[in-house]
């Protein structure tokens, strides 16, 4: 991508060679760098955790312990084959998503797919400002049944003004400083607990752990497993935003336009090995989050038979602290739910804002090149999001229910993620940018498991029982 006359020339989605930054060489030169991670952690470790997780260890126990593991780690391959696209040409995932043929009408097909996946999404997006909500409302209850229609509204309301005000501005170092702050305090208290547990009356054991790494799937509980491989670790949607926050982090400006040197390559590879270090620590974080999240559901959960449902999940998951250190708990359970859920509130407006301006940008709506007239719609979104999401909870009121709906469409959509990464790796990305022997089997290996999800799912749809 060339630089393009009239246009801010400090816009990160505007190569320049003023642009141009030598990458920082080992772990600690490179951790100023890093930070689309964190943002991808406060996203991931939320709905799909406290919710989708949780209700699975409730549901079935320590058995799908070794499903926890594979979700978060095989999906990561593609993520960062597509940030490694991202950082050879300057472009956020959807640019790319529409030249992926056929195209369905001027549209490539796979975005076609990502509008049904958004709107599917608007329910998830529901589920989590809901159970932020209803956190809010049993700690600080309005108009006295903290579970009341009054209550849960004013919450409902108020949380959705208030992300409006803080994230209007959608200026990168604030939402990648908050998603700081937020993952460190639920990470910190969750790992904190989940290691806790073998002191209270709800221990587990070596025995415990084993019994989940034998690769079953208990009748009854294919569908819920399906939902929470769709949802933790990185799914669809958050595999496509973090496309987003590598380029205003500054990879791809600081690689810079690919004239074909190999001092380009130099520089790009460089940057694509500070990504692999980002994504590696987010990884590690989300992977932690929800292994612990698991281990709560399975450990305290699963024995008393109590799985969350509708607005009743935060106090049926507030068992958990309460069960093992007793009623004072459930403060510290309420707080750590409002930052668990709260973070992915926080990612998920200025990344899906960003999201659905870029689709509007391949229909021709915008210039998506124009900084100007792209951060006016992504304000725009900023204001409008929220609200439908509110709206959405309001209407349904199943927390547990909206996440899950969110979760079987990001299994589907996952399949033609893959589909683009393939097709814009081998048209767009320069060979000299390919990684090792081993990322390449990583990535094989992961396209072969999201492929047979998405499968999966749609027989499941379709009606047709496996299993």
């Amino acid at each position: 991508m060339s630089t393009t006359p009239g246009y801010d020339r400090t816009d990160p989605y505007t190569l320049t060679e003023e642009g141009i930054k030598d990458p920082p060489v080992g772990w600690r030169a490179s951790f100023r760098y890093l930070g689309p991670g964190l943002i991808l952690s406060a996203s991931i470790v939320g709905s799909g955790e406290l919710i989708a997780t949780t209700v699975l260890g409730a549901q079935v126990g320590f058995t799908l312990l070794w499903l926890v593991v594979f979700s978060t780690f095989v999906k990561v391959a593609v993520q960062v084959e597509l940030a490694r696209w991202t950082i050879a040409t300057g472009q956020p995932a959807l640019t790319g998503y529409n030249r992926v043929p056929p195209t369905v009408g001027g549209v490539g097909w796979v975005n076609v797919l990502w509008t049904l996946l958004a709107l599917s999404k608007l329910l998830q997006a529901g589920g989590i400002i809901g159970g932020t909500a209803v956190a809010f409302s049993i700690l600080l209850p309005i108009g006295g049944d903290p579970l009341g229609s009054t209550s849960i509204v004013a919450w409902t309301v108020f949380l959705a003004a208030g992300s409006i005000a803080l994230l209007y501005s959608n200026r990168y170092s604030l939402i990648e400083r908050g998603a700081f702050l937020l993952v460190v305090v639920f990470t910190f208290v969750t790992v904190l607990i989940a290691l806790g547990l073998p002191l209270t009356p709800f221990p587990y054991g070596a025995g415990d752990l084993a019994s989940g790494m034998t690769f079953l799937i208990p009748a009854g509980a294919v569908g819920a497993a399906v939902a929470m491989f769709g949802i933790t670790g990185v799914g669809a949607d958050e595999v496509t935003f973090y496309t987003y926050w590598c380029i205003e982090k500054g990879y791809a400006r600081w690689a810079g336009p690919n004239d074909g040197s190999e001092a380009w390559r130099r520089r790009a590879n460089g940057w694509i090995k500070v990504m692999y270090k980002d994504a590696l620590v987010s990884w590690v974080i989300y992977t932690f989050g929800t292994l612990a999240f698991y281990l709560m559901g399975a450990a305290v959960l699963h024995p008393q038979r109590l799985v969350p449902q509708g607005n009743g999940m935060i106090t049926t998951l507030s068992r958990i602290y309460t069960d093992t250190l007793g009623g004072w708990a459930s403060v510290v359970f309420l707080i750590g739910a409002i930052a668990v859920l709260g973070s992915t509130m926080w990612a998920a407006i200025p990344s899906w804002s960003r999201m659905y301006v870029n689709l509007l940008a391949t229909l021709g709506v915008l210039d998506w090149q124009d900084p100007v007239v792209r951060m006016r719609w992504i304000r725009v979104f900023t204001v409008a999001l929220p609200i439908v999401w509110a709206i959405a909870y309001l209407a349904i009121q199943s927390p547990v229910l909206m996440v899950q709906i969110g979760g079987v469409m990001t299994g589907i959509f996952l399949v033609a993620v893959v589909a683009a990464v393939w097709y814009l790796r081998r048209a767009e990305t320069d060979p000299g940018l390919y990684g090792g022997r081993v990322f390449n089997a990583l990535l094989v290996v992961s396209s072969i498991a999201i492929g047979l999800l998405g499968i999966y799912t749609l027989l499941q749809v379709f009606g047709v029982k496996i299993g």
